[in-house]
């Protein structure tokens, strides 16, 4: 079954059909089956993106020293919110990179290299900012520590 469809704007009496779309996405029908794609779409980013693996790392590696160094739960709590905040931004990371390759194919083209670039600069603010939160918290008492052994 073929529409018609027209690019012209609608006149006052003529009647708006919706396109049916004969292959849409399936949409997800209850609950576990929307956990299901969340977490396809995590497995991709893990299979993937090199940099997503290194931040899983990076954040897990934080997470456990600041639990061998006994911080207060709040600043774990904060040590894991800034680590899964970079996470998300290189899951939205590869989210925007895809539909822009889907978009421009295999060409050039300068608004797809500036949405890209932000996109990947999101990453790197928000890589920095979870660095300086892990220093901030993690580094006093590391120095303590090991000022102590060497003493």
């Amino acid at each position: 079954m073929t529409q018609k469809v027209s690019t012209s704007t609608p006149s006052r009496t003529e009647k708006v059909v919706p396109i049916q779309r004969n292959f849409s996405w399936q949409v997800a029908s209850n609950l576990l089956v929307s956990f299901k794609y969340a977490w396809s779409g995590i497995a991709y980013a893990f299979k993937t993106q090199r940099n997503f693996r290194i931040h899983i790392c990076i954040g897990t590696l934080a997470v456990f020293l600041g639990l061998l160094l006994r911080l207060p739960l709040v600043e774990i709590a904060v040590i894991t919110l800034t680590s899964g905040l970079v996470l998300v931004m290189e899951l939205l990371n590869t989210a925007i990179e895809s539909v822009v390759d889907l978009t421009v194919k295999q060409t050039y083209h300068e608004l797809a290299k500036i949405a890209k670039d932000c996109a990947a600069g999101a990453v790197l603010i928000s890589a920095i900012a979870a660095l300086l939160v892990a220093a901030a918290l993690l580094l006093p008492p590391l120095v303590r520590l090991i000022v102590s052994y060497l003493n």
